[in-house]
Formats: structure tokens, sequence, C-alpha cells
């Protein structure tokens, strides 16, 4: 292995988790780890593997579709209905987003805005539905969103960590032979 190689592999390694942080913070994370992956096997042959590639981009697609389903689940826990799941799916994204700095500490922050996102998403949509329903029970659903979310994100979180991992360890093992 030459320094050449052991830098390659060091880069991919932080900038990996760089993306993982990213994805911490509501951004495309896991999916800029794939492109950073997939840069390095079309610059640097047989560095990560198209096997790797495919495994990866398949738990990318299960974290999306986890996170996703946990904050449905938990609205669905809480009886919400299906304008309370489209609004705590879009409050989820716009919190995640505008709320962060409410809370100025990094990925906490993004969490805290995400949840409450999901909570008054869902809030909305349970209350300006067209069946009238009580405060009581569209909070409830709005609360069950917003743990789903939480949820959700941590599940995203752990499957971006075992992509990064996967990757990694392939980089150094492909770059070391």
């Amino acid at each position: 292995m030459t320094a050449l190689h052991v830098i390659l592999a060091l880069g991919f390694a932080l900038m990996g988790a760089g993306c993982l942080v990213l994805g911490l913070l509501g951004l495309p994370g896991n999916w800029l780890l794939l492109a950073l992956a997939l840069g390095m096997e079309l610059l640097f042959t047989a560095s990560v593997g198209w096997g790797f590639l495919f495994v990866g981009l398949l738990l990318a697609i299960a974290a999306e579709v986890l996170e996703t389903w946990a904050s449905v689940a938990g609205l669905s826990a809480g009886g919400g209905s299906r304008r309370g799941m489209w609004g705590a799916i879009l409050g989820g994204l716009v919190g995640g987003i505008l709320l962060t700095g409410l809370l100025p500490i990094p990925i906490v922050g993004t969490l805290v805005g995400a949840a409450v996102g999901a909570f008054l998403g869902a809030l909305v949509g349970e209350l300006t539905g067209p069946d009238g329903r009580p405060a009581g029970a569209s909070l409830k659903a709005a609360a069950g969103a917003a743990c789903g979310r939480v949820l959700g994100s941590f599940g995203k979180t752990i499957l971006g960590v075992m992509i990064w991992t996967m990757l990694t360890v392939q980089v150094f093992w492909n770059l070391w032979a």
C-alpha cells in the first residue's frame, strides 16, 4: 500500500463521516456517501466494488422507507388520519430545515426541528380535516407522528453508519491489496 492509497482511503473515510453528519442534519447524507463511493469506484477501479455499491443502495433505500414509515406508524398509533400523515411528512421536512436554528446544537437541533415540524404538520392536518376531529385526538396523533419521526431518524442514521462502515472497510481492503 502506497502513501497515495492511505491518503485516498483516509480521505474517503473522513468525507464519508461528513456525509453521515449531513444526514443527521436532514440532508441526503446516505445518498452523498453512495455518490462518493461511486466516484471512488469510477476513478480507482475496484476500490469499492459494484456489489458493495448495490448493497449500499439497498440500505439507503431501506433507510428512507424506514424514516417515512416510522413517522406514519407513529401517527397511526395515535389514531391519525391520511391528512395528518401528509402534514407530518411535510412538516417534518420543513421543520428539519427551518427549525434547526431554534436549538443551535448540531444534530440535536435538526432532530428537534424535524420532530416539532412533524408534530405541527400532523396537528394542522388533523385539525383542518373535514371530519372535525377534537383537539385531544389531534394532539395524540401529532405526538405519535413526532415520536415516530425521531425514531425513524435514528433508524436512518444507524443504516447510514452501516453503509459507511461497509464501504470504508471495503476501500481500505481493496486499496491494501
